[in-house]
């Protein structure tokens, strides 16, 4: 289903562009983002995580083998929230689908750049991090969008 989205009802719909002041919120410091993906027992499963905005899509990385990733590459359906580190009460949701990036070039690229933004005030954490990543099989996923909200005022 590249380039569509299925709503909790389950119907299909494109991709929905994100409003250009959550593309800015998403874009801009060091928020966590909490995912929300399904366990194979139908449970929800939650996950805190780094992320990386490309574009329209946000786009999460993780160690290949954890559960939230299997739950992706079984069900691509996502949830995804995003609070300010600040001011908690300030915060966006995003419901899409993720499609998986197993290329190990592009995966291990946006976990390095996802460290030098979350780390990059220590250059040597970051280092040592980057060097860890690289001794591991990671998975990006490209987080599409079919709604979003905002609770930014």
């Amino acid at each position: 289903m590249a380039g569509h989205s299925r709503t909790i009802e389950g119907m299909t719909k494109a991709p929905a562009a994100l409003p250009p002041r959550v593309r800015e919120f998403l874009a801009s410091g060091r928020h966590f983002a909490t995912i929300a993906t399904i366990d194979p027992d139908g449970a929800p499963r939650q996950a805190v995580i780094w992320y990386r905005m490309d574009g329209e899509d946000v786009i999460i990385n993780s160690l290949v083998g954890r559960r939230w990733p299997s739950n992706l590459l079984r069900d691509p359906r996502i949830n995804v929230a995003v609070a300010d580190r600040d001011d908690g009460y300030r915060w966006v949701g995003i419901t899409g689908t993720a499609e998986p990036i197993h290329d190990q070039a592009t995966a291990q690229a946006d976990i390095a750049a996802m460290a030098q933004h979350y780390d990059g005030d220590d250059p040597d954490d970051v280092a040592r991090q980057i060097r860890r990543f690289e001794s591991q099989q990671r998975i990006s996923f490209r987080v599409r969008a079919a709604a979003s909200h905002d609770h930014l005022d």
